[in-house]
């Protein structure tokens, strides 16, 4: 049978994930998991093509398109949909140049405000540091619901928690809790979230490894950073174009993570090559967590790095012929 539909039918009737619903811990069993044969990993890494479509999903936005440029003072920041331009008229921006321009960028935290108190999206009552690049610094901050609204640039971080052992490298993943607004019952990472206004990426990893997965300071202080990841997406809820600070933890063989703040419903722990199926079968997992860990797919070898489509990947993944971050 050929490994994307036995990973299919393990993952419907039989994967530890599919079944625990109450937070519990479900870990498989080590025999149920060979180490990938020789034979099998060449053919794994050599097979790059269908993670392609999971870069391609993320990216699929299309500036400007219909939308229009927003700047802050003399900074380009952002574009907006034809929608909210007579919402953010009648609040006083000016059009310059073509550009939907707020003069004083201080502003902005009290129009998101009030965009929230109209309706005109949902406040997540979180704020975020708005740059006009990803290097920059912030200029302004807003709630971060109403980033896609802009099209402003949101920074997250993500983090493998991998675990090595006899049998093969593993991964800790969670299920996204089903009250969640985006993508609820999604896999996702052992820790991933936004960085609020005023952190690092170290210090929100920190943030979140305490509160989603009761990860002690001492243990996510061993946390490497990998690089980052850049994409531009159309959402239901806007423009997405985000910059996502990743990292790898090497977590003890008896370390359990505990579900702690109800954003995650349970977690698991699989074999790396379980999860190269998974992503590479369908959609099991939350849009973003694809491309994290198909950059650790090409780090550890389950896709060739030198192979056409994993060069592609590579140069997708990191964003920096994306226009949308020009």
């Amino acid at each position: 049978m050929p490994v994307d539909v036995a990973c299919e039918g393990a993952f419907a009737n039989r994967h530890p994930l599919s079944g625990d619903r109450r937070g519990r811990i479900v870990t498989p069993s080590p025999t149920r998991y060979a180490k990938p044969t020789h034979k099998e990993q060449t053919r794994m890494s050599a097979d790059a093509a269908p993670f392609l479509r999971h870069l391609d999903s993320c990216n699929t936005a299309r500036l400007p398109g219909d939308r229009t440029a927003f700047r802050l003072g003399t900074s380009p920041a952002g574009w907006v949909a034809p929608t909210l331009e007579p919402e953010l008229e009648r609040r006083g921006l000016r059009r310059q140049d073509g550009a939907l321009v707020l003069d004083d960028p201080t502003r902005l935290e009290a129009l998101g405000e009030a965009l929230a108190a109209e309706g005109v999206y949902r406040s997540h009552h979180e704020l975020f540091d708005v740059a006009p690049t990803a290097d920059a610094p912030p200029l302004a901050r807003i709630d971060r619901g109403a980033l896609p609204l802009f099209g402003l640039i949101a920074h997250g971080v993500h983090m493998n928690g991998l675990v090595r052992r006899p049998d093969g490298l593993h991964l800790w993943i969670g299920r996204r809790a089903m009250n969640k607004r985006l993508d609820p019952g999604k896999l996702d990472h052992l820790v991933a979230g936004g960085i609020p206004a005023g952190h690092t990426p170290r210090q929100a990893l920190e943030k979140e490894a305490a509160e989603e997965a009761g990860i002690p300071p001492a243990l996510i202080a061993q946390a490497t950073p990998t690089g980052r990841i850049r994409y531009a997406m159309e959402r239901p809820e806007g423009l997405r174009r985000d910059v996502l600070h990743c990292y790898d933890l090497d977590l003890p063989p008896d370390f359990v993570p505990v579900p702690t703040d109800g954003e995650v419903e349970s977690f698991s722990l699989i074999p790396l090559d379980e999860a190269w199926r998974i992503v590479r079968a369908g959609d099991d997992f939350k849009f973003n967590v694809n491309l994290v860990l198909i950059d650790l797919f090409l780090r550890h070898g389950f896709i060739d790095p030198d192979s056409p489509d994993g060069r592609r990947l590579r140069t997708g993944l990191s964003g920096l012929d994306n226009p949308a971050f020009a």
